[in-house]
C-alpha cells in the first residue's frame, strides 16, 4: 500500500508545479519578461519623478507587486491599482498603461502630467475608478473611453483637454460619476448617462457656467456643486485663480527641494529651539520673517475690534499689511512660555509640510523675546461654527460642498503626506470658509506627525469635547481614526447648525448624542435634525446618506471606521450603500453582554460631568 503512495504525491506535486509554471509562464512575453513589469517600466519611462518615488521599480524583477505605488490582487498576483496622486510628477501617461488588463484603480491626480489621454486606455476592461484631474492631459477626449463597461468613476476636471465630446460617452450606462469641468471641451454637449456630471469650466459650451445642461445631480449621490451665482464668479476668476495657485504651489516645491538638500548638509537655518533636550528644529523654508511693528501696525495695535477669533492658546485679529493684503495673524499667548513655544512650532512644522488647496497656508511669522505670532491668508467668510450661527444661513449645497472639501483636506493629511499628520482638533471651529465658501483645514497647533507604519500615538489628551474619540479620551491614543471621528461630529455639526454638545443638550439628550442620533435615524425622523433656518430646502435622500456617512465615522471602535479615503468617496456618492449595508450586518450579528454599556453610553460617562460642558471647552495639558 505504501508503495502505490508515493507514485501519486510524485504526481500531485508534478502536477502542483505544472499548474504554477503555466500560471506563470501566462505573465511573460515571448523575451521571458513579466508583460506587467515591461508596461509599468514603459510608465516610469515615460514620467519624470523628482521625489524618486518610483526608484524600486526594477525592470528585471519577477513581478511589480512589491514596488511602491502598486496594489496586486492576493488571489491572482496581478496588477490592480496604481497610485501616484500629488507626487509631482511631470511628463506623459504611456500607451503602456493598456497592457495593464487588471487593473481596477488608476489614480493619477494633483500632478503634472501632459500630453494626450493614450488611446490605449480603452483596453482596461476592469477599470473602475479613473482619476486623472488637476494635470496638464492636452489634446481631444479618447472616443476608447466608451469601452471601459465596468467604470464608474471617471474624473478629469482641471486638465487642457479640447476637441468636441466623444458622443459614445453616452453609452457608458454603468458611469455613476463624471467630471470634466474647467477643460477646454467644445460641443454639442451629449446627455450624459452618469447620476452626476459636471462640465462647468468649459468656456466654449459653458460660458456662464449656469446652463443646465453643464451639469446634473441624480438624488443619490451627494457631490459638490457651486450654487448659481457662486458659478458665475468662480467662472470669471478661475484662470487667475488658477495660475496663481500653480505659481505657489511650484514656488513652495521649490523651496521644500531646497530645504531637504540644506538638511542633508547640515546648514540649517534655526530661528527657535523649543527644547534643547530634544533638538526640536524648525527650518525657515520659504516663510517671510514678519518686524513685530509691521503686524502691531496692520492690527491697529492689537485692537479688540480687529479680533475675529479666539481659542486656547491665543487670539487671531484681522490686519491690513502696508501694501493693503489682507491678514489673519494669530498672537499666541505666553508666546515665549513652553506651551505657546511648542504650538508655535507645531504649526509652522505641519503647515509647511502640508500643501494642499483645502489646508491652510502659513504665509509668515514673527518672534521676539516674549511674543510668536503667525501670519495667515485672511478667510473672508470666517470659520464654519461662526457661519453657521450667521445669517443668512449656509444654503444646502453650500453645507456639502464644506463637508467635501474638509474631508478632501483631511485626506491628504492621513494618506498622501509623508509622514502623515493626525489634526486632532476636527470641528467645525476650525474649518475655515475663503471668499468662495471653499473649505480650508485649518490650526494645526495640536497636529502630530506619524510614520506610515505605525498605527497610532500616545499623548495626553487634547482637544474639544463632543469631538473626542472615546479611545483617545480613555486610553490617550491617537490616530487617523480619531480624525474621522471628530469629521463624523462635523457632519453632525453641518446638519444641525449647532455645536456637538449643543445639539445633544437641545433635546434633553446630555452625554448620549450619538444614541440620540441612532434612534431618530432608526426611527426615520431626521428632519428632527435639520438646522430650523434650512426650513424645508434641503434634500431629504441626500440627508440620510450624510447621516450614515456620520454614524459610520464615529463608530465606537477605531478599526470599524473607513480611512478618510472611503470617506470622500461616499460623499462623492460612491460606495455608501455597501459600507452602510456591512455595518448594519456587524451591527446585527454582535453580541452583547447583559453589562455591556452602548458606545454613546461609554462615551457620555466622560462628557457628563458639568465641569467639561463648558463653551467648546479645550483640554489642556502636556502634549
Amino acid at each position: 500500500m505504501e508503495v502505490r503512495r508515493k507514485p501519486v504525491i510524485h504526481l500531485y506535486i508534478l502536477l502542483s508545479v505544472w499548474v504554477f509554471t503555466t500560471a506563470t509562464n501566462a505573465l511573460l512575453t515571448p523575451k521571458g519578461v513579466n508583460f506587467e513589469v515591461q508596461a509599468l517600466m514603459g510608465i516610469k519611462n515615460s514620467l519624470e519623478d523628482p521625489h524618486g518615488l518610483l526608484d524600486n521599480w526594477d525592470g528585471d524583477s519577477v513581478d511589480p507587486c512589491s514596488w511602491a505605488m502598486i496594489t496586486c490582487s492576493p488571489e491572482t498576483l496581478l496588477v490592480t491599482g496604481l497610485g501616484l496622486p500629488s507626487q509631482n510628477l511631470s511628463g506623459s501617461l504611456s500607451p503602456s498603461i493598456g497592457n495593464l488588463t487588471n487593473l481596477q484603480i488608476v489614480l493619477l491626480q494633483n500632478n503634472n502630467i501632459s500630453g494626450p489621454i493614450p488611446f490605449e486606455i480603452g483596453r482596461l476592461s476592469k477599470l473602475q475608478t479613473l482619476d486623472l484631474s488637476n494635470n496638464f492631459f492636452t489634446a481631444s477626449l479618447p472616443t476608447s473611453l466608451s469601452h471601459l463597461k465596468s467604470l464608474q468613476y471617471l474624473r478629469l476636471n482641471n486638465n487642457s483637454l479640447s476637441g468636441a465630446f466623444p458622443q459614445s460617452l453616452t453609452n457608458m450606462t454603468q458611469l455613476a460619476f463624471l467630471d470634466l469641468s474647467y477643460n477646454n471641451l467644445s460641443g454639442p454637449i451629449p446627455k450624459f448617462p452618469a447620476r452626476t456630471f459636471n462640465v462647468v469650466g468649459n468656456p466654449l459650451i459653458c460660458a456662464t457656467g449656469s446652463e443646465q445642461e453643464c451639469f446634473g445631480t441624480a438624488p443619490m449621490p451627494l457631490i459638490y456643486n457651486l450654487t448659481s451665482s457662486q458659478r458665475k464668479s468662480r467662472s470669471h476668476k478661475m484662470a487667475l485663480a488658477l495660475g496663481s495657485s500653480l505659481a505657489c504651489l511650484c514656488l513652495l516645491i521649490v523651496a521644500f527641494g531646497l530645504l531637504l538638500w540644506w538638511r542633508q548638509r547640515y546648514n540649517k537655518q534655526i530661528f527657535f529651539d523649543v527644547n534643547d533636550q530634544h533638538h526640536e528644529e524648525v527650518c525657515l523654508g520659504n516663510l517671510k520673517r514678519f518686524h513685530f511693528r509691521e503686524l502691531q501696525i496692520a492690527t491697529d495695535n492689537f485692537n479688540n475690534k480687529n479680533m475675529i477669533g479666539k481659542g486656547g492658546f491665543g487670539h487671531v485679529y484681522k490686519g491690513y499689511l502696508q501694501d493693503g493684503t489682507l491678514v489673519a495673524v494669530k498672537r499666541l499667548k505666553d508666546g515665549n512660555a513652553a506651551g505657546g513655544e511648542i504650538q508655535f512650532q507645531t504649526e509652522v512644522e505641519m503647515i509647511s509640510l502640508a500643501v494642499h488647496r483645502n489646508l491652510l497656508r502659513l504665509w509668515g511669522f514673527c518672534m521676539t523675546s516674549s511674543e510668536r505670532l503667525l501670519v495667515y491668508p485672511y478667510m473672508s467668510n470666517g470659520s464654519v461654527a461662526s457661519r453657521l450661527k450667521g445669517k443668512p444661513a449656509l444654503d444646502w449645497a453650500t453645507r456639502k460642498r464644506i463637508a467635501l472639501g474638509a474631508g478632501r483636506g483631511l485626506l491628504y493629511l492621513h494618506e498622501q503626506c509623508d509622514p502623515k499628520i493626525i489634526h486632532r482638533d476636527v470641528k467645525a471651529a476650525n474649518i475655515l470658509l475663503d471668499d468662495y465658501c471653499e473649505a480650508v483645514v485649518g490650526d494645526f497647533g495640536l497636529a502630530k506627525l506619524l510614520d506610515h507604519q505605525d498605527s497610532h500615538v500616545t499623548t495626553a489628551v487634547r482637544g474639544t469635547v463632543g469631538h473626542i474619540a472615546p479611545e483617545y479620551l480613555s486610553t490617550g491614543q491617537s490616530s487617523e481614526k480619531t480624525d474621522v471621528f471628530g469629521f463624523g461630529i462635523l457632519l453632525l455639526e453641518l446638519i444641525t447648525g449647532q455645536r456637538a454638545l449643543e445639539f445633544g443638550k437641545a433635546a434633553n439628550q446630555k452625554g448620549a448624542m450619538l444614541d440620540w442620533v441612532k434612534k431618530i435615524h432608526l426611527e426615520k425622523k431626521l428632519d428632527m435634525l435639520v438646522d430650523k433656518d434650512l426650513k424645508s430646502d434641503y434634500d431629504r435622500i441626500e440627508l440620510e446618506e450624510i447621516v450614515q456617512v456620520a454614524l459610520l465615522c464615529t463608530q465606537y471602535l477605531p478599526g470599524q471606521r473607513p480611512k478618510m479615503s472611503e470617506v470622500v468617496r461616499m460623499l462623492e456618492g460612491d460606495g455608501l450603500a455597501e459600507k452602510w449595508e456591512a455595518s448594519q450586518r456587524a451591527e446585527s450579528t454582535k453580541c452583547r453582554s447583559a453589562h455591556e454599556f452602548s458606545s454613546s453610553e461609554r462615551y457620555s460617562d466622560l462628557t457628563d460631568d458639568s465641569s467639561l460642558l463648558v463653551q467648546a471647552m479645550e483640554l489642556s495639558g502636556p502634549r
